[in-house]
């Protein structure tokens, strides 16, 4: 046996540093000394103490507490508007709290007539975390310790996903502190319960890469019972079974997350049909909501005099731009010279529904995070997508804070400049996915392929030979393909 070896008998595993592949922490790393050497060997995994993923939790514990420190204002002085858009402390945990009847001991999916418009899993978690806040009535201090304990839950979500980002790239595990410590969770990250969801789609995807289908399913399954947006990674995982003619784990995965969410579901769906409904008669009734190009588009319409969008016109308009979008994911994922990797395909899909979505809530960026730490990690482009995000967060809140709580007119933005906000983080958004296709056809341009991978995270896709593609002439069929 190998002395150097782990205690399983493997090899230890050779990290690749991120000082020498990435361009923009190559040059930062002039500061403290350079790039690690040529003739190094960086990060050789060993069972020790100071490993990549305690580094990554403890950097995670660091952006949480950073995370909560932004609500300080509001934690100090109650979560009050206006105040809490101008503070940019703004949380729906204690805002809901108190709104929906959770101080006053109405819960959702317990009390019967109870509307809430979240997904069953996450109406569950609603409702136990208020269960264990002290006291009784809507005071800020109670709400202040409903923030406090969803917070902290989402923080363990958070170092959760981190830790199986980590893992889907055993190569490069550092690629995951794109998640740890990025700036859009930090300021997203205690909005709403949607790092549930990131952290069960990425243990769905870890256990999709270890050949682990069931599980996956399920995690997958739950993930859509919380978010809704997991089940579009399903349609990546249909493309890249046509595309191989692998079959067996994609549906393994499908029936499972079919069966998870049916599990969650039905008793909901049993005990309060009308209640379990309501988030999707709320979605496709709502209005275009705050930060989608819907409602950008109604603002400039309402100043120029033109026609608005109307509900059931943004859900055709939604129907018709995602489709086309799902449509030419599908001809990229078929066309490409090489077969493109599951984060790749994963990014492309959940970028295209909340580019096209009837509502952009600040708190969706932590979706795509993870997602383009697997798929383009580039600290250049995450920064720069980072800055976007920051600026439609500031612009968001002083949108607000008017628009719904006619705040002081000194505090607030015209909506011409929230509209431009709106636009810019959108924009950059279309950049970084135009980046994901050209790594798409181009791999020498993609960072995991230049490390000689083909796809970490694609179970039992990696490596895989082709068995349908789109070819010039049409579709092109290859029978060498392992079933």
């Amino acid at each position: 046996m190998d002395p150097t070896a782990d205690d399983d008998g493997r090899a230890p595993r050779a990290v690749m540093s991120p000082s020498r592949n990435d361009p923009l922490v190559h040059t930062l790393s002039e500061v403290v000394g350079g790039p690690v050497g040529s003739h190094a060997a960086p990060g050789i995994v060993r069972r020790g103490i100071w490993t990549p993923e305690l580094m990554l939790l403890i950097l995670t514990a660091a952006a949480a507490v950073a995370g909560v420190l932004i609500k300080g204002y509001c934690r100090a002085n109650g979560w009050n508007s206006p105040a809490e858009f101008y503070a940019t402390c703004y949380s729906d945990f204690p805002t809901l709290f108190k709104e929906r009847g959770f101080a006053d001991g109405i819960l959702p999916l317990f009390t019967p007539g109870t509307r809430f418009e979240y997904p069953v899993v996450t109406s569950f978690i609603a409702a136990v975390t208020a269960l264990v806040v002290p006291g009784h009535g809507a005071s800020d201090a109670r709400a202040t310790a409903y923030f406090d304990v969803n917070a902290t839950l989402a923080a363990l979500m958070w170092m959760i996903a981190v830790v199986a980002t980590a893992r889907l790239n055993l190569r490069r595990p550092w690629d995951a502190a794109l998640l740890a410590i990025a700036p859009g969770a930090i300021l997203a990250g205690f909005i709403n319960w949607d790092l549930w969801a990131v952290a069960f789609l990425s243990l769905g995807i870890l256990a999709f890469s270890r050949n682990r289908p069931v599980l996956a399913g399920l995690a997958i399954g739950l993930g859509t019972a919380t978010k809704f947006y997991p089940v579009l990674v399903l349609g990546v995982l249909v493309l890249l079974a046509i595309r191989t003619g692998r079959w067996r784990q994609t549906l393994l995965v499908v029936g499972s997350a079919a069966l998870a969410w049916l599990l969650v579901d039905l008793p909901a769906m049993i005990g309060d049909p009308r209640g379990w409904a309501f988030f999707y008669e709320f979605s496709a009734s709502r209005e275009p909501g705050f930060s989608s190009a819907y409602y950008a588009w109604n603002l400039v319409a309402d100043r120029l005099h033109w026609t608005q969008i109307s509900a059931p016109a943004a859900n055709a308009l939604f129907i018709a731009g995602f489709g086309v979008c799902c449509l030419g994911i599908a001809f990229i994922a078929l066309h490409a010279p090489r077969r493109p990797r599951l984060a790749q395909l994963a990014f492309l899909v959940v970028a295209a529904f909340t580019l096209t979505g009837k509502v952009y809530s600040p708190q969706y960026v932590v979706w795509l995070i993870p997602l383009l730490a697997l798929a383009r990690p580039r600290w250049r482009d995450f920064l720069v997508w980072m800055a976007a995000e920051a600026l439609h967060w500031t612009a968001v809140w002083m949108y607000l804070g008017f628009t719904t709580s006619n705040g002081p007119v000194q505090n607030n933005i015209d909506s011409p400049y929230y509209a431009m906000a709106v636009l810019v983080h959108m924009a950059i958004l279309v950049y970084l996915c135009i980046h994901v296709v050209a790594d798409i056809y181009d791999p020498s341009t993609d960072p995991i392929r230049r490390s000689r991978q083909d796809d970490p995270q694609g179970g039992e896709f990696d490596g895989a030979p082709d068995a349908v593609t789109i070819a010039r002439s049409g579709l092109a069929f290859t029978t060498s393909t392992a079933a």
